[in-house]
């Protein structure tokens, strides 16, 4: 049976997935020109970095303008940590370039991130403090990037634990969750670097979790990003049109 989402108070998970978060502005773009409104977002990874931009205000094209130079590499730089090879506060950095000093109370609409606590293994939501802040804990990569101390956590990249943040939604008042999953099975050539060894393990070993943990979503838009690289940024334009195209047509079958 199709839904409705009249009268519904929708929110929305942006999953984790390197650049490929770049279909993350293609599906904002769908949900926006289908006049589906967003009361609440969460997101782990790069999809925090988007749902933070979007929770304030920005809308796609906004959006798509900041991350179509983002390099994951010159948005880095050499760490000195025990734990890194680099350190991802160009990340932090941005959220504060284009939103200021800000703190979760200060966006338009409910927002939440989610982290690792690498110390004990354990999920940590984020929904409180500095943005900025959090969205380095989200983004932070274990291996690649340096981890982020909040409140006298060790926290990591947050697709660890949940890489499709559903649970944080209905906490945030909203009763329709839609999950966005970046699926990363590769038919792509062998890899081109250390950095992309280390993105292909980390998320090729979370995509098989990632397909568990949506099933509390009331629906999911998993658009095929198989054919992209997990590091190329020449692909954006690309990439935009697979989330905009895979979620017009999820919604066109499911919803009414």
């Amino acid at each position: 049976m199709k839904m409705s989402l009249q009268e519904r108070k929708v929110g929305l998970a942006l999953g984790g997935g390197g650049v490929l978060g770049a279909a993350h502005i293609g599906v904002l773009k769908a949900l926006n020109e289908l006049n589906v409104s967003i009361h609440a977002v969460a997101g782990t990874s790069i999809g925090a970095l988007i749902a933070s931009l979007f929770a304030f205000g920005k809308d796609w094209q906004v959006i798509e303008g900041v991350l179509t130079d983002l390099n994951w590499l010159n948005a880095s730089e050499l760490s000195l940590s025990q734990y890194a090879i680099l350190s991802n506060k160009k990340l932090g950095d941005l959220i504060t370039q284009n939103l200021g000093k800000v703190s979760f109370k200060e966006a338009n609409i409910p927002l939440a991130m989610v982290a690792t606590d690498i110390s004990k293994g354990q999920k940590v939501i984020l929904k409180n403090g500095d943005v900025s802040n959090a969205v380095m804990a989200s983004t932070c990569v274990p291996g690649i990037f340096e981890p982020i101390q909040i409140q006298e956590r060790l926290l990591v990249d947050g697709g660890i634990v949940e890489n499709v943040p559903i649970s944080p939604l209905r906490d945030l008042g909203a009763n329709f969750l839609i999950g966005v999953a970046l699926g990363t099975g590769s038919t792509r050539d062998k890899p081109e670097n250390v950095i992309d060894v280390l993105l292909r393990s980390f998320y090729f070993t979370i995509e098989t979790a990632t397909k568990l943990r949506t099933k509390d979503a009331d629906l999911v838009i998993a658009p095929d990003l198989a054919s992209f690289s997990l590091i190329s940024t020449h692909q954006t334009g690309a990439l935009i049109q697979a989330g905009y195209a895979e979620t017009r047509k999820t919604l066109r079958q499911n919803l009414a």
